[in-house]
């Protein structure tokens, strides 16, 4: 048998799951990154620079809203421009940005004309257009909509706004597409955070902010080298949110281990939730800014998962699972096949094969397998293959390494992307709405406005980023199975204008999660005698 290099490429866990319900995300058994407790933790510190960066923006649009209301057009130039020790006024280099977009080629503050000094230092930020939030890396669903500004020395400056979780933020989906320094820093000056009065969109570089984001992610954008249990390289980098952002790992990482294993390698990347959402992204969003083409997609199933979309008992997390789920019963999960069916004719769209690897239990039977398998080739399948990784590590998926290597020998065909993107945000859409399943698409009057407005500031040429729950094709979670003729509603429509996409609501979506009743942090705890972490999952 053959030997090639392979290098796995993950997401780094936010602490809002792994202290929340869902539990950590280095896998399981002898199927694992390793160290555990710091893959799940803090690591090399990456989200908490993004948390960092991300409110030091905040601070500062609300801290410019509150300078601008008492200060004249000349002295907000004075103060944005003060005088050296020699008396002289200057600009500073990131000021150069703006006066660039404003067509100003001046190179002193004092040869501006009243009329330039009001365009440079007055932003003029509306406070309802703002859609730059703060955030933090917990589940906290009492911080989700909150008031600012009841100081008394704000002068009565109140604004309601509220806390993401940190993956939700920007920054993180700009840290995965970035693609060197320089462009991370052209994106994280470009981000947009709202609208002036007049309906032109402000930048971090307007706010003056842009250079500062960098520095405090400069970090950041190096990948951690990790190992699974039986040694192979993983590089561990950002994690944007799934549902909210992109949810891929980083381009930079992918091309580090590309590098690295060299032509005759492999590299597995991974592809946040389903086909509908994190492989959508991959290929419309990720692989238009990386340039790079994947030769195979890998869909995972379980026999669980299949008898929940079959029809089967509802999943509640923290209670035990329904006899359903641990008795055979063939018939619930052929029902269920619908749903991966759907997902490997959507992955195969894109021209690549489909790979898929059925997660064996201990309690599914060989005849609920073999359904699984033989509905996965009527559907158009590569192959599928029964793995045991978890029990076995990695003897357990030599058949799904084998059959990953033929498929990606097999491709003849170039990558196809859903949609061209100089179309309309609402062709765009209704594309990815048709993939769901969906008949059409409803939009809020928020929605139509925001369309609009983005489609007039020059940004309808972006790829559309879904923000959709990952339970079900269609908005509402508990439709299971491959719904269709139904209406997909857009509740709002946002824009990532730095990381370099449009983001619509898809639904009641939350950008920022809860604790449940019991959450995984009453099992965490510190052996305080070894210095050993225990409870992580």
């Amino acid at each position: 048998m053959c030997s090639y290099k392979v290098v796995t490429c993950v997401r780094q866990p936010s602490q809002g799951p792994t202290f929340g319900i869902k539990g950590g995300a280095a896998g399981g058994g002898y199927s694992q990154v390793i160290p555990m407790d710091e893959f799940n933790l803090h690591m090399t510190g990456d989200i908490h620079a993004i948390t960092a960066a991300n409110n030091l923006l905040a601070a500062a649009i609300d801290t410019r809203i509150f300078h601008e209301s008492t200060q004249s057009d000349k002295a907000l130039l004075n103060r944005l421009c003060p005088p050296n020790k020699e008396g002289k006024r200057s600009f500073s280099n990131i000021m150069f940005r703006r006066l660039k977009k404003l067509g100003i080629s001046k190179t002193k503050p004092e040869d501006l004309t009243p009329q330039e000094v009001k365009k440079f230092a007055r932003l003029d930020i509306e406070p309802d257009s703002i859609t730059w939030r703060r955030v933090m890396d917990v589940n906290d669903r009492f911080l989700r909509k909150i008031t600012i500004g009841q100081g008394p020395e704000e002068k009565g400056m109140v604004r309601e706004t509220g806390f993401d979780i940190s993956v939700a933020s920007e920054i993180m989906a700009v840290l995965a597409l970035t693609t060197s320094l320089a462009d991370m820093r052209e994106r994280l000056g470009n981000m947009v955070i709202g609208n002036s009065k007049a309906g032109v969109p402000i930048t971090a570089d307007d706010l003056g902010a842009g250079g500062a984001l960098t520095v405090l992610m400069k970090d950041a954008i190096n990948p951690t080298l990790m190992q699974t249990l039986e040694g192979t390289p993983v590089l561990v980098h950002a994690g944007p949110f799934a549902n909210i952002a992109h949810g891929n790992s980083s381009i930079v990482a992918d091309k580090i281990a590309l590098k690295l294993v060299g032509p005759g390698g492999f590299v597995v990347t991974e592809a946040g939730f389903g086909a509908d959402i994190g492989a959508e992204k991959f290929m419309n969003i990720k692989c238009r800014y990386s340039g790079l083409t994947p030769q195979c997609a890998v869909i995972v199933a379980t026999i669980r998962a299949l008898k929940m979309h079959g029809g089967g008992p509802e999943v509640v997390a923290g209670k035990p699972l329904d006899r359903a789920y641990l008795t055979e019963n063939v018939a619930l999960v052929e029902a269920g096949c619908v749903n991966m069916a759907r997902h490997i004719s959507n992955t195969k769209a894109y021209g690549v094969n489909v790979v898929v690897a059925v997660n064996m239990f201990s309690t599914d039977s060989e005849a609920e397998l073999n359904a699984v398998r033989n509905a996965a080739f009527t559907a158009g399948a590569f192959d599928a293959v029964i793995c045991t990784h978890h029990a076995h590590g990695g003897k357990g998926t030599v058949d799904l390494g084998i059959a990953v290597q033929k498929a990606c020998e097999s491709v003849s065909q170039p990558l196809k992307f859903l949609y061209p993107l100089d179309v309309s945000i609402k062709e765009k859409i209704e594309a990815i709405a048709k993939s769901y399943g969906a008949s059409g698409v409803e939009y809020s009057e928020q929605a139509e406005k925001q369309i609009e407005m983005y489609s007039k500031q020059g940004f309808s040429n972006l790829p559309i980023c879904m923000a959709k729950t990952q339970y079900s094709f269609s908005h509402i979670p508990s439709e299971k199975g491959a719904p269709s003729g139904f209406v997909l509603p857009i509740r709002d429509v946002r824009a990532s204008i730095g990381a370099g996409f449009i983001y619509p609501l898809v639904g009641t979506m939350s950008t920022m999660p809860g604790l449940p009743t019991r959450p995984c942090f009453y099992d965490i705890d510190l052996d305080t005698a070894t210095g050993r972490v225990i409870g992580l999952s």
